[in-house]
């Protein structure tokens, strides 16, 4: 796919792309994916997917956004909000670092940072589809929960912002680096659990 284009077009056969392209990008990362692998997985032609996708990082960037924005709204569902904080909180922070230390979550990270200078295009819809949409949610919990006087927080989006950056200590730092690509079960647990607890000695109510 040529580069320099910025411009998505939308058409009848827009979803069948992007989950042809889920698919590929899963299995073969983005450097691995190739335009005739998308195209056949998805069912069209080349000539219809240059139609839509001129450049491949933004047909990455799309599928990143449309996965962030799956999984983020997916572990809100799947997590029980009206528990105690501590809890819900254990259950948010393990589902975000399992995320951003996927391999799809890495690919997405480490295009971002690469691409940020010519294509910032690609952060922001990441950020907007995955970390800002769960930034968004923390900001509305921690709000219902002053509400209920279970935690005690003057400035909730502030506070959404410090438990995911608790939750991605050591890890983050490391694997952007490439220090470290893989991390235990028990490490990631190990990790959340003391943000979860840094967190709740700050703002318990």
């Amino acid at each position: 796919m040529a580069d320099g284009s910025d411009t998505i077009k939308k058409g009848r056969k827009f979803d069948q792309v992007l989950d042809g392209a889920r698919d590929v990008f899963m299995a073969a990362g983005f450097d691995g994916a190739s335009v005739d692998e998308i195209a056949r997985a998805a069912g069209v032609s080349k000539a219809t997917l240059y139609s839509y996708f001129p450049d491949k990082r933004l047909l990455f960037a799309e599928v990143a956004k449309h996965e962030c924005m799956r999984q983020a709204e997916m572990s809100m569902d799947e997590i029980d909000m009206t528990g105690p904080p501590d809890a819900v909180l254990r259950e948010a922070g393990r589902r975000l670092v399992g995320f951003l230390t996927s391999e799809f979550g890495r690919q997405v990270v480490s295009l971002c940072a690469a691409e940020s200078g010519r294509f910032p295009e690609l952060g922001r819809l990441f950020y907007e589809s995955g970390p800002g949409l769960v930034r968004a949610h923390l900001q509305d919990y921690f709000t219902c929960c002053c509400g209920a006087e279970t935690l005690r927080i003057d400035d909730p989006l502030l506070a959404a912002d410090q438990f995911a950056e608790l939750c991605k200590a050591r890890i983050f730092p490391r694997m952007i680096c490439g220090v470290q690509t893989e991390f235990p079960p028990e490490e990631l647990a190990r990790i959340v659990d003391a943000a979860v607890e840094m967190f709740m000695a700050r703002y318990a109510a």
